[in-house]
């Protein structure tokens, strides 16, 4: 829980201290400016806030590991809803009026998030967790998207230590396999993740585990 507050306050904090002109700039996800990658923050921001008012009775059915799937298939940015999202951030027009909804709603998603209780059951996308393990999958959601914010912006700060490293190691569960001792967390979730493609020296490295790169997950 305490991981998510962090993770979650040092990615709004690096919004918000970003210029206008870096809301025009390439994020880390494909087809995506960083605006758009702002918006689709506060569209995260909205649905912890709907999951942890949704609770519910059922015995949970995922974790903060399985809550994620692994698809085949890169992204392109021309799926519906990302279309959605680059429409969306595209109508805010200025940049502080998006900061402003991140800081509104992802404030009230921060203070939600602080006063759950980690054992309560809650519902989304036709699962089933606790809120605690809902929570933890959201610091890989947010480390990674820290990643993607700063792809283009080397002087905005990174997302925390901790956060990387428990990143990591829910991502080498999913991949059931380490990376590299050599790997830095950062360089283990871009390759392992395909926001950047492994050098022949890194390829070497992963041995079998890079035949199942890159993990793409929904």
């Amino acid at each position: 829980m305490d991981l998510f507050s962090r993770s979650w306050t040092a990615l709004r904090t690096a919004v918000a201290e970003l210029r206008d002109e870096d809301f025009a700039q390439p994020s880390g996800c494909t087809g995506w400016l960083v605006r758009d990658l702002v918006c689709h923050l506060v569209i995260d921001a909205q649905d912890v806030l709907i999951t942890l008012v949704t609770p519910t009775a059922t015995a949970p059915t995922r974790d903060a590991v399985t809550y994620w799937h692994v698809t085949g298939t890169p992204p392109t940015g021309d799926d519906p809803l990302d279309a959605l999202t680059v429409r969306l951030a595209a109508a805010y027009e200025e940049p502080g009026l998006l900061k402003f909804h991140l800081d509104d709603v992802g404030s009230a998603a921060g203070r939600a998030a602080g006063l759950a209780d980690p054992g309560l059951r809650v519902a989304t996308q036709d699962m089933v967790l606790t809120a605690g393990d809902y929570l933890c999958a959201y610091v890989l959601e947010w480390t990674l998207h820290h990643l993607d914010l700063i792809a283009h912006l080397p002087d905005v700060a990174g997302p925390p230590a901790e956060g990387l490293a428990r990143t990591r190691e829910m991502l080498e569960r999913i991949a059931g396999a380490a990376f590299p001792a050599s790997f830095s967390d950062e360089d283990a979730l871009l390759v392992g993740t395909g926001r950047r493609a492994p050098t022949e020296a890194e390829t070497a490295e992963l041995g079998e585990l890079a035949g199942r790169l890159p993990l793409i997950l929904g």
